[in-house]
């Protein structure tokens, strides 16, 4: 049988850049490659010209494959028959998806109550063993931390160095696709690896946009410059207290000329909705800070600026849903109530003279 793949793998297309050799394992969904796509709307508003690095386009919804086909077929080149991660929802089914494809276990540990709906719905139908904590993320990490010392489980977190060299691929593909010309990046920042990633990415190429990084108010531990004990944000991917990359994430920030800075629930579900109604992107909440904070901040003088949304808006349908609550509209079976429905009720100027 002749196996026919459409495109290369990450591992595949960056290995020059990347610790695999080329006999290495290389468990793939074909991630990476993801579109840049021009926002007219919000250019227009910061006066900049600016783009979405659509990560919400890699195969498991979020930017996390990029360093997950990474972090795993390092596992599997290693000899690890399975992986664990804490996580907020978006690692949890991009590590669950990826053992799927490599043939090994996956257990992920995630805090009660605080993932989205569509995040769990992926992680369980890959076949992960899912656990629930009775605590926050950050207490969750710390557990997986102490429990692979004991075990041979590889931990799959940003932790894993394996993630972050995956992840810097996203500003390879941003410097190519731009040559090389990007004034600014706007990046929300949760556990801090992203920001990490993208700064490890653009050292390598000798590149250096200004890096501005956005915290939720709720959960703001880089900006407070002290760990939030039980953080709280609408933006679930970004809901973490105490950020493993934290301190890489600061000096990536200060190395670019740029900072870490702190967006409201508020400004977060403004763009969440400015991007899906007028801009016709539906990015995850967490997504959402990158443009709050561009909105909120402005461009600073830049003329080109990217905004990375992480993930995709259906990951998280319950906040769409609550934003938009009232908006089905209810019909009878009749064409006059159907034409009402989809016209909306008939003016004094478009309805008919009464004889």
């Amino acid at each position: 049988m002749t196996i026919v793949r459409t495109r290369p793998s990450l591992i595949e297309r960056w290995r020059e850049h990347l610790p695999f050799e080329a006999d290495d394992p290389d468990v793939s969904l074909c991630e990476g490659a993801t579109p840049l796509v021009f926002a007219p709307v919000i250019s227009d508003q910061v006066g900049a010209e600016v783009y979405f690095k659509t990560e919400g386009a890699n195969p498991t919804g979020s930017f996390k494959d990029r360093g997950m086909t990474c972090a795993v077929s390092a596992a599997v080149r290693d000899g690890a028959k399975a992986v664990i991660c804490a996580s907020t929802g978006n690692t949890a089914a991009s590590a669950a998806a990826y053992a799927a494809r490599a043939g090994i276990t996956c257990a992920v540990i995630v805090p009660e109550g605080k993932i989205a709906m569509g995040k769990l719905a992926q992680t369980l139908i890959h076949g992960a063993r899912v656990v629930s904590l009775k605590g926050s993320f950050d207490e969750g990490l710390g557990l997986v931390r102490k429990l692979v010392e004991d075990h041979p489980i590889a931990l799959v977190n940003s932790l894993n160095e394996y993630r972050i060299e995956g992840q810097k691929t996203a500003a390879f593909e941003l410097l190519e696709d731009l040559s090389g010309d990007l004034d600014l990046l706007c990046i929300p920042v949760g556990n801090a690896g992203n920001i990490t990633s993208y700064w490890r990415g653009f050292r390598e190429m000798d590149a250096a946009p200004r890096l501005f990084g956005f915290q939720a108010a709720g959960a703001a531990p880089l900006v407070l410059g002290h760990p939030v004990e039980h953080p709280d944000t609408v933006a679930s991917a970004i809901r973490i207290g105490k950020p493993v990359r934290g301190d890489d994430a600061l000096t990536a920030a200060s190395e670019s000329g740029g900072s870490i800075r702190i967006v409201s629930d508020s400004e977060i579900l403004h763009a969440y909705k400015l991007m899906a109604t007028e801009e016709g992107m539906f990015a995850e909440p967490a997504s959402a800070a990158s443009v709050a904070g561009l909105l909120k901040y402005g461009a600073d003088g830049a003329n080109r600026v990217v905004c990375v949304l992480t993930g995709r808006g259906i990951k998280d349908p319950e906040v769409a849903i609550a934003q938009t609550e009232g908006a089905v509209i209810t019909c009878p079976v009749e064409l006059g109530a159907m034409e009402t429905a989809v016209l909306g009720a008939p003016t004094a100027a478009s309805a008919p003279a009464v004889r």
